[in-house]
């Protein structure tokens, strides 16, 4: 959370933390990464069989280390608007056996040859947790039941022992279950209203829950700030023991998923466009709280809490989706997805995951060539966080010039202020304080002060700064012209945050 006081723009700006102000905890989930069957995500991403980089089971063995490096703790999987026509049980078994088929939402042929058993042993392989979403278009409940048995059943029942003979004995206990992804909108196959939605997706949860009490279930949203909203959580967040086993703690909905890219190519735009992603939290907090005050539901039972399963900066017309949307990223690109960043701290009590869309080749911070990696600008702030931005969010106040411009969408302007930096703050389970600020001005530095509070041990800042030549330089195979520059900083004084740069500071806290 940042309390903002806007300043002219000839005064110092300051920024103020206390690590006794914490907001919440941050759920190590906000670091979540996405998979699907699009473009060169799975195929020649994950799995490559072949390559001289890719182990026995077909895994590129250096986008598993690059997944360890960021410590992904989940991934969702197999979509997106591929899960929308997908079956299942054409991805498990013998391989020979599996059937290709026509593929609608990117316009493909899908092999099969990477399904359920193959995804959820990667994820073993990286050390992450799996996030499964259910086929609300074409699929069946009973198909629904089927995947949850094979996933999570030790009973001695069909799909379970489907499971075994397919050479996995114990069950893969996946937690995370989506109801479904972008049923709402008309890019879908079997597009649905938000009436008939939620009343399915409030009947299928109470089986799923019968079948598997343990999951949690994830409800489509759109955008966090629409009528789809309201309806189906109006209608899906209400206490039912029906499907519960007996529990006056737990719902049948844990989550509901809001999705939002962004992208401008104007650069004040690009990087002020995440905080509609903030104004989208909390309002969809605010109609969480107000369909548990309309239905009744119990204080003990446990608060729902948002899932922001896909963000990322995207301009589907730079970079198509059905031509496999592999996105050139800018510097200006990897500030937009550090406030992105900053949006998931401020905002971390309400905030139980979030999944970077996607996280390999497709608008990527990762991407695979024949013989290595490349690490797109956005790569870069996504490790600085990921490493540091951790433990308990901590509040921030932020004396600063805004800017005042025309924003995208244009109803930022006037529902959310745009500083010329974006600061969040955290203090992680290690004795660090934490502070991130991104200088979205293309053309300025600001000399500021940084009060950094009581229980701050003196002596120098570490300083890591993401910055470069200009905000639309970009990293290539064997040019990385963007990536994390260390330095220290011995505390004195006004700190300088240059031009359209990312700086991260770092103080040991007694």
């Amino acid at each position: 959370m940042t309390t903002f006081t806007k300043i002219s723009d000839d005064e110092v700006p300051s920024i103020s933390i206390d690590s006794r102000l914490i907001i919440s905890k941050i759920e190590d989930n906000v670091y979540g990464g996405f998979t699907e069957h699009m473009g060169r995500c799975i195929y020649g991403g994950l799995y490559d069989p072949g390559n001289p980089l890719s182990d026995e089971n077909g895994f590129r063995k250096d986008v598993i280390e690059a997944m360890k490096e960021l410590r992904v703790p989940v991934v969702r999987y197999p979509g997106g608007n591929f899960c929308a026509t997908y079956r299942w049980l054409d991805g498990v078994g013998p391989r020979e056996n599996r059937p290709a088929r026509p593929e609608l939402a990117w316009i493909g042929t899908e092999t099969n040859e990477f399904g359920t058993d193959e995804f959820l042993k990667w994820c073993e392989v990286v050390g992450t947790e799996p996030y499964l979403c259910l086929n609300f278009g074409t699929g069946t409940l009973d198909e629904a039941l089927g995947w949850l048995e094979y996933c999570n059943s030790d009973r001695n029942t069909y799909y379970a022992n489907m499971r075994r003979r397919n050479g996995r004995e114990k069950p893969y206990n996946v937690k995370y279950w989506a109801l479904g992804n972008e049923v709402w909108g008309p890019w879908q196959v079997a597009q649905t209203t938000k009436e008939a939605y939620a009343h399915k997706a409030y009947q299928w949860a109470k089986a799923l829950k019968l079948l598997d009490p343990s999951i949690q279930l994830i409800l489509c949203g759109e955008t966090g700030h629409s009528s789809w909203d309201a309806h189906v959580l109006k209608e899906c967040v209400r206490f039912d023991l029906h499907g519960l086993g007996g529990s006056t703690t737990a719902s049948l909905i844990d989550m509901h998923s809001i999705h939002i890219y962004t992208a401008s190519k104007d650069h004040v735009k690009n990087v002020t466009a995440p905080r509609s992603a903030e104004r989208a939290i909390q309002i969809t907090a605010g109609l969480i709280d107000l369909a548990r005050i309309e239905n009744k539901v119990p204080p003990s039972v446990r608060r729902q809490k948002i899932c922001f399963d896909e963000w990322n900066v995207w301009d589907p017309a730079r970079a198509p989706g059905e031509q496999g949307a592999e996105e050139k990223y800018t510097l200006s690109d990897a500030l937009a997805v550090g406030v992105w960043l900053n949006v998931f701290i401020r905002q971390a009590q309400h905030v139980g995951m979030a999944n970077i869309a996607q996280s390999v080749n497709v608008i990527s911070p990762l991407m695979t060539i024949a013989d290595g990696l490349v690490k797109q600008t956005t790569w870069w702030p996504l490790l600085l966080y990921s490493k540091y931005m951790r433990g308990s969010s901590v509040h921030v106040g932020l004396r600063a010039s805004e800017y005042e411009g025309d924003t995208h969408p244009a109803w930022i302007r006037g529902a959310v202020e745009t500083p010329w930096l974006d600061v969040s703050a955290a203090l992680d389970g290690e004795g660090w304080l934490n502070v991130a600020v991104v200088n979205i001005h293309e053309e300025k530095d600001f000399e500021t002060e940084i009060r950094a509070g009581s229980g701050v041990a003196g002596g120098e800042v570490q300083v890591f700064t993401v910055d470069g030549d200009s905000v639309a330089v970009v990293n290539t195979d064997g040019a990385q012209k963007v990536g994390i520059q260390e330095s220290l900083w011995d505390g004195k004084g006004l700190f300088k945050f240059r031009k359209h740069s990312l700086t991260l500071l770092r103080w040991k806290v007694e």
